[in-house]
């Protein structure tokens, strides 16, 4: 099996559950405080490896105790750490995270060390970037890193995933190339205008990125699945029904399981069946990287 790259994001998630989400300027009660590793990178880099991917990551953690504690964390799960950096001066990256009863989450990510996350970096990094064989990244950290991602595997062949969340404009440079694109309904109607509601317009918004130059396109939707879209084939499949507690990094655990299905060379069907059973199995516990599954638990 091909190994994976996730270059990426890590945070400490601060967690409060709540009966509602508040109201502008309105002060609710809430559960106890809860602490979870999280971070779109590093949710998406543990997730791969539960699932037996073999994974390295590339991410910029404060020197102080959120750091170290995530770095022991991300060790214990079995990720190779040789592109991980700590950086003197930066407070590790914290994510701020409310939930409501119905499992919704509202969240506001304070990145910190994340963005000393820089091309430079990369390029004391190459041995890790030209063996992997497929790459995958997300909008938590510096365009300008994004833009050194899309040269190199434009240049190699290597394919590049991007999920493209938090959503934010990126030029149709980087857009031009990739080897797939996976926006959920919201990232989908940022970058292409049309709005996603289901499966159709998922498709319609699916074809606009492929006019963009993008070579495979999945928009998830949440509860309801996922559709795929290139220039040969397109489906959709549909989620199962879960009681859902917290769908918190229910996204990086499909891209992390997407990722591990394309390295091992699933064809696509098989690959986004399997994300999607792994996104849902994930939406039944609280926490994010805590709520990824093993392989076991989902074949």
């Amino acid at each position: 099996m091909s190994s994976i790259l996730v270059i990426g994001s890590s945070n400490t998630d601060l967690v409060v559950q709540s009966g509602r989400f508040p109201k502008p300027g309105e002060t609710l009660l809430g559960g106890d405080l809860l602490m979870f590793h999280g971070g779109k990178g590093a949710n998406q880099a543990v997730a791969a490896a539960r699932l037996g991917g073999t994974v390295s990551f590339i991410c910029c953690v404060g020197d102080d105790l959120f750091g170290k504690n995530a770095l022991a964390h991300y060790r214990e799960e079995g990720l190779d750490l040789t592109g991980a950096s700590v950086v003197n001066g930066r407070p590790s990256g914290v994510a701020l995270i409310l939930i409501n009863d119905a499992g919704e989450n509202e969240i506001v990510v304070a990145p910190g060390a994340n963005h000393a996350l820089t091309p430079g970096h990369l390029a004391g990094k190459k041995a890790l970037l030209t063996k992997a064989g497929i790459l995958l990244t997300q909008l938590e950290t510096p365009i300008s890193v994004l833009v050194e991602l899309a040269v190199h595997c434009r240049s190699t062949g290597q394919g590049l995933i991007l999920n493209p969340a938090p959503a934010r404009a990126i030029s149709n440079d980087i857009l031009t190339g990739l080897f797939s694109i996976t926006p959920n309904q919201t990232e989908a109607e940022f970058f292409t205008g049309i709005p996603v509601t289901g499966p159709d317009s998922a498709m319609r918004a699916a074809g606009e990125f492929i006019q963009m130059g993008v070579r495979n396109v999945v928009v998830t939707l949440g509860s309801q699945g996922a559709c795929f879209r290139n220039q040969e084939e397109s489906f959709f499949i549909p989620a199962p029904v879960v009681e859902v507690k917290d769908t918190t990094a229910a996204g990086d655990v499909f891209n992390g399981a997407l990722a591990v299905c394309l390295a091992e060379g699933k064809p696509w069907k098989e690959a986004v069946a399997l994300a999607i059973r792994a996104a849902s199995r994930s939406v039944a516990k609280m926490g994010a990287q805590s709520s990824a599954p093993y392989l076991h638990e989902i074949t």
